[in-house]
């Protein structure tokens, strides 16, 4: 086995940067940061600490549980993408997504599926005063998601019972019991059924969104489009006004794709 080089510290070292890397380490490595220990090792004040944690929250790297402890976050440990095409699906959406964005004056998310989990892939900020933030990167529960209950309900239903149950999942803390599956299930067949998923402040306090279903020019979903609002602008979302909008924009995604790649772009199991 051939081996690496070790690494050299940068001559130009950014403090803020590999403080913000150690912490992320520390979270990996012990499951749990307390401020007052982060300062001690980093030598930094806590209110740096502070300040640096809240960057990895915003970014999905740590959460706060109920002791206001530190611990890792939907990103850490997120495995890679292995859908290939991500990069031409992101193109194939750019503008479409902006677009969207002007219109209804939301924000506009991307998102891909991997796993249990909702990855947003690219994202556009509306421009309205009270708005959701673009957090493109963001990992969170494909099952709580509008965008995430879209794409699992293009998936059977026995597979998706497999999918929640299975002792991997369980262990990540994502697993359903047996009457959360079957609630997810019944729900899964209204948003196949009517063509888009919702959801209302089941991800995330106060946030509200609508999705459809994104298909390659194979027939097969890859992705799901999404509008995110505060939730006193719900009813909005799911007028046909905006429905409308949001699956032209869908349908503009679609011909995109097409013309980039007719064959290439996969679905992610």
């Amino acid at each position: 086995m051939q081996k690496l080089p070790a690494p050299k510290r940068p001559a130009y070292a950014i403090a803020s940067v590999d403080n913000a890397i150690r912490l992320v380490h520390m979270l990996r490595d012990r499951g749990e940061v307390r401020l007052k220990t982060a300062a001690i090792e980093l030598g930094v004040a806590e209110s740096t600490v502070h300040r640096l944690m809240s960057m990895l929250v915003f970014h999905g790297l740590a959460v706060q549980d109920d002791r206001r402890v530190y611990v890792p976050g939907p990103t850490v440990g997120a495995v890679p993408v292995r859908m290939p095409g991500t990069e031409l699906l992101r193109t194939a959406a750019a503008t479409p997504l902006e677009e969207l964005s002007q219109l209804t004056g939301e924000t506009v998310n991307l998102q891909i599926r991997v796993g249990t989990k909702l990855r947003f892939l690219d994202s556009f900020e509306g421009d309205k005063m009270l708005r959701i933030v673009a957090r493109p990167g963001a990992v969170v529960p494909a099952a709580t998601a509008a965008g995430g209950r879209v794409l699992l309900a293009h998936i059977p239903e026995d597979r998706v019972r497999t999918m929640y149950q299975s002792p991997m999942v369980q262990a990540q803390g994502d697993g359903l019991s047996d009457r959360q599956l079957d609630r997810l299930i019944s729900q899964l067949r209204v948003y196949r059924q009517q063509g888009y998923a919702v959801s209302n402040g089941e991800t995330e306090s106060g946030v509200a969104a609508v999705a459809v279903a994104i298909h390659n020019p194979a027939g097969r979903v890859i992705a799901a489009l999404a509008i995110a609002a505060p939730s006193v602008r719900y009813a909005e979302l799911v007028q046909d006004d905006v429905l409308t909008e949001l699956r032209a924009a869908r349908d503009d995604i679609q011909a995109n794709l097409a013309d980039i790649t007719p064959t290439t772009t996969e679905g992610v199991d």
